[in-house]
């Protein structure tokens, strides 16, 4: 039987080639197309669908994790409901789903984020864990990019400087707390596109009206920021829906390839 030669690494060797590989990766992200803030179902499906265009895709999630609420089901029984229409998504990335009853389909909410993080990476996307969004940059017109620190600088309220990254295009992916709507909100006195200028607010739980307005919502909600999933329903004034999940998978479609389709 022939010997295996002797396994040698170094762990400087180690390190160095993660640095690198993450920097030189990183230096060339700071300039894109579209930058999605936020990895849940809407903003990992909005990023795929506008990547899958040949858009150069940027997206910041601020966990270590992406997935948002996907991950735990409903109240952590690891299962998610979409619609008809909204199995059309799981379809065209492969995500497996039984029917329940008419109208009602299952998927599994763990195969549900890792299929959509492996359909981001395949299509492109540019996916960068543990980093926050803390402003946006901004002169006198459109959103023009983000301003962005490390999550554990944000959450210690270290005295960091940030760094700045600059992009076509805005996607406000964070959900129930529509963080960038609200600080351009803040930086404008108020002059987002709703009745008020100002982040409505989401309604309490009624998921087929949820499900309906989630889609609507979404769309530019100031001179180059879109907000899509609850983002969309928190700033525009849309109730949630819980644990169905099939306006989120539509929602960041839709922003998708319209973000897709802009030369």
């Amino acid at each position: 039987m022939r010997h295996r030669e002797a396994l040698m690494l170094d762990e400087i060797k180690i390190s160095t080639a993660i640095s690198r590989s993450y920097f030189d990766a990183f230096l060339d992200s700071l300039q894109s197309d579209v930058i999605v803030v936020g990895g849940g179902p809407a903003g990992m499906t909005c990023a795929y669908y506008a990547a899958r265009e040949g858009k150069k895709v940027v997206l910041f999630e601020k966990k270590i994790s992406l997935g948002g609420g996907m991950w735990a089901g409903g109240m952590m029984f690891n299962r998610i409901v979409v619609h008809e229409e909204g199995k059309e998504v799981l379809d065209e990335v492969g995500i497996k789903s039984g029917p329940y009853e008419k109208e009602y389909h299952v998927a599994n909410s763990v195969e549900a984020v890792g299929i959509l993080c492996s359909s981001c990476v395949k299509a492109g996307v540019r996916i960068y864990n543990g980093i926050s969004v803390e402003d946006v940059i901004m002169r006198s017109g459109p959103v023009e990019g983000c301003v962005i620190n490390w999550s554990t600088v944000c959450a210690a309220n270290l005295p960091v400087d940030p760094l700045a990254a600059r992009a076509k295009a805005v996607v406000d992916a964070t959900g129930h707390d529509s963080v960038v709507a609200r600080i351009v909100e803040q930086k404008t006195g108020g002059k987002l596109d709703t009745d008020s200028g100002r982040v409505v607010g989401e309604g309490p739980l009624w998921a087929e009206k949820g499900e309906q307005t989630i889609v609507e919502n979404s769309g530019e909600v100031y001179p180059g920021l879109y907000a899509v999933g609850m983002a969309a329903n928190a700033v525009r004034g849309g109730p949630r829906m819980g644990p169905v999940f099939g306006g989120m998978l539509l929602s960041g479609r839709k922003i998708g390839q319209l973000l897709g389709s802009k030369k």
